[in-house]
């Protein structure tokens, strides 16, 4: 089946993802209204896949969901929730729904959640799952090498998290996930480009940047104080005293926020290696659209 997202990254245009959160519950209201507003202005929409250590319909369910509405679904899996087994079985579920975009996570902290007594499970790491995908698309059999009567169509996606790169940092790890199966990697939030065209110019000099499409995090922030709570709660945010400050002083602060998104929307696109951005920005999904138009970027231009 075709994806649209890969054609997108493969075209060269600078590319626009967004992100959803599946619903508490049994039924697709929520999802489905979330993704009515975001069509127009994306290439993809990414499920996440119980978040927050917190219980929300599947990311498959919610990926198939969007695959009937024909947005193009990225299908996040962790391996905190599932062994070997039940993750495989996920993945040919999956592919038969068409899903070919997949995000490999290790997942939140349990710790992190409401379900205190879950167990976690780690039957293998992010990259180890990204090497599953790749033998079930390229080798036609399960990880234990039992044959496929279907070949997977997988476009592996690897999460990052940029940082100021010292003297003699080197991208290990993302070349470890390159070699194990990652065509994209999708980052957590970088709201300071200084630093983002460090580390990309460091990704640039390794030859990174060519093997890999980079999505780089962002989204409309709401106010100054959620800008201060995701820099000091979600672990890798690079959010600068510059952005905090244009919130605390705004009139508007939402308002200031989509500015401030599609400001560094435009900034990102003129580093090299930089693939697009995806924007993380939960309940705000009108705003999201309004960021990427007002910088130009919307596939509804």
């Amino acid at each position: 089946m075709s994806n649209s997202l890969q054609k997108d990254l493969e075209s060269g245009r600078f590319i626009v993802t967004a992100e959803i959160t599946p619903p508490r519950g049994a039924d697709f209201d929520s999802l489905t209204a979330a993704a009515e507003i975001l069509k127009p202005a994306v290439s993809a929409v990414n499920l996440t896949d119980g978040a927050g250590a917190r219980v929300r319909m599947s990311s498959l369910a919610a990926a198939i969901h969007l695959k009937k509405m024909s947005i193009e679904p990225i299908m996040q899996i962790t391996c905190r929730d599932r062994n070997r087994i039940a993750i495989q079985s996920d993945l040919l579920g999956a592919a038969a729904f068409g899903i070919s975009n997949v995000l490999a996570l290790a997942g939140d902290n349990i710790t992190a959640g409401n379900e205190k007594d879950a167990k976690t499970v780690f039957d293998f790491n992010s990259r180890d799952l990204l090497k599953v995908m790749r033998t079930m698309s390229e080798e036609k059999t399960t990880l234990s090498g039992v044959e496929l009567s279907t070949a997977a169509n997988f476009f592996p996606a690897a999460a990052d998290t940029p940082c100021d790169p010292t003297s003699d940092w080197t991208p290990d790890i993302l070349l470890e996930k390159f070699a194990a199966g990652a065509r994209f990697v999708q980052t957590q939030y970088c709201y300071d480009m200084d630093i983002l065209s460090r580390y990309m110019q460091r990704l640039n000099d390794h030859g990174v940047s060519e093997k890999l499409y980079f999505i780089i995090g962002l989204g409309p922030l709401r106010s100054a104080k959620n800008a201060i709570w995701m820099r000091d709660n979600l672990f890798g945010t690079i959010m600068p005293d510059s952005v905090i400050r244009r919130m605390e002083i705004a009139s508007k602060p939402r308002d200031e926020g989509v500015r401030i998104c599609a400001e560094l929307m435009q900034q990102a696109s003129e580093i090299i290696g930089v693939s697009g951005v995806h924007l993380m920005a939960p309940g705000l999904y009108q705003e999201t659209v309004e960021a990427a138009k007002l910088a130009g970027f919307s596939k509804a231009i």
